[in-house]
């Protein structure tokens, strides 16, 4: 399933991330809901399920982690069957002044990086200053991934000044399959500071 442009809204609560992916109508307002995905905090293992909308009665598809509590562990992207459709991974080695992940999908082997390297930089600063740091900052961050064997845009993902956190994905590689484009972005926001 290829969709060009979404976005996703997160809503805070006080037990779990959750978010809605919301088609973009070729006017660039928001259309119907794709998905609506939760995320329990503090989970040993990881795990997000998109149902069809928030009463979450039909599971749609999932990410879960590879194992328990490993940062370099990897993430599989299931069907609603629970066969496996894509992966992605963070590269924590290249993460550390400019984050990195890894995407692959059916026919797609993405790389992954933050668009500005001095924001990586200053969000990362702020991080670790004492006290300063645990003053939530909505940074602007955005990803590109580009196809590893030809350097094309696969997927792009941009961070909107708003006081939830708001994004606008493109998808330029139709390729692409939209369940594993939305878990990637998910994955942005959720697991970013991991």
């Amino acid at each position: 399933m290829y969709v060009p442009k979404f976005s996703m809204k997160q809503r805070i609560t006080l037990m779990a991330n959750k978010y809605e992916l919301i088609a973009t109508n070729p006017d660039g307002s928001d259309g119907a809901l794709l998905a609506f995905a939760q995320q329990k905090r503090m989970a040993f293992k990881e795990q997000v399920t998109f149902y069809t909308d928030d009463t979450k009665t039909q599971p749609v598809f999932s990410f879960k982690a590879r194992k328990t509590i490993d940062l370099g562990s990897g993430y599989d992207v299931y069907d609603a069957n629970g066969q496996p459709i894509g992966w992605f991974k963070k590269e924590f080695g290249k993460s550390l002044l400019r984050s990195s992940w890894q995407l692959s999908a059916a026919g797609v082997e993405a790389d992954g990086t933050e668009r500005n390297a001095t924001v990586a930089i200053v969000r990362r600063v702020w991080e670790f200053v004492p006290f300063v740091g645990e003053i939530p900052l909505p940074f602007i961050f955005h990803f590109d991934f580009t196809d590893r064997a030809s350097g094309r845009p696969v997927l792009s993902v941009e961070r909107k000044v708003s006081v939830r956190d708001r994004y606008r994905i493109e998808v330029q590689d139709q390729r692409l399959d939209f369940r594993v484009a939305a878990a990637m972005t998910v994955a942005l926001d959720a697991l970013q500071s991991r």
